[in-house]
């Protein structure tokens, strides 16, 4: 009874530094032990000793909180959007720009290079990149083809597009490491749009 009412009464103190990392404490350890779609809001206010309503006030979604907790540099569902907007005819290009476009800024490739370290030797981590990134990514991109293995076919281009970053930025496979930017977009955006609409 004591420690369960004291529990609420830290739920109900004024929000603070402190309070928002033991947040994004509890959700990282939330998300790598049970993943994306089976951690909730609730879950992670009471792993961190706080009110549900304070979790929503920091974070308006799951997808805001898993995205800060895994310090992504962009916003999955941003990206998402600006892919799915304009001509389905340049939609490889898109991607290939907005991908890319995010590993070429200083603090991106920093966020980036972390997060995939963190996949290939982390099993909790790659299954929780994987459920987030299909949700808010890979599901959104899927809808607007008029195709019937949409998903499979988003899928393979994010696997041409793992490779690529990890030969260009992690591996340092020359000359692809060293190529400009607007020549490896030219040689892999007609692959990336044969993959979605050929």
């Amino acid at each position: 009874m004591t420690a369960s009412t004291g529990r609420r009464g830290v739920g109900r103190r004024p929000g603070g530094p402190d309070t928002r990392g033991e947040i994004l404490r509890a959700s990282r350890e939330s998300f790598a032990q049970k993943g994306f779609s089976a951690t909730s809001m609730r879950a992670v206010a009471r792993e961190a000793g706080v009110d549900a309503a304070l979790v929503h006030h920091y974070f308006a979604s799951k997808d805001e909180l898993f995205i800060e907790a895994m310090a992504i540099p962009v916003d999955p569902r941003q990206i998402a959007a600006r892919i799915v907007d304009g001509p389905q005819d340049e939609i490889g290009r898109r991607i290939a720009t907005i991908f890319l476009g995010i590993w070429e800024s200083p603090e991106g490739r920093q966020r980036m290079t972390a997060i995939f370290r963190s996949v290939v030797t982390s099993d909790e981590v790659a299954r929780l990149m994987r459920e987030g990134i299909t949700q808010m990514i890979i599901g959104p991109v899927s809808k607007t083809l008029d195709v019937p293995d949409a998903q499979l076919r988003v899928t393979l281009v994010a696997t041409q597009l793992i490779g690529a970053a990890m030969a260009r930025y992690l591996v340092g496979l020359e000359p692809v490491a060293s190529v400009d930017l607007a020549t490896l977009i030219d040689r892999l955006a007609p692959v990336l749009q044969l993959h979605l609409t050929g």
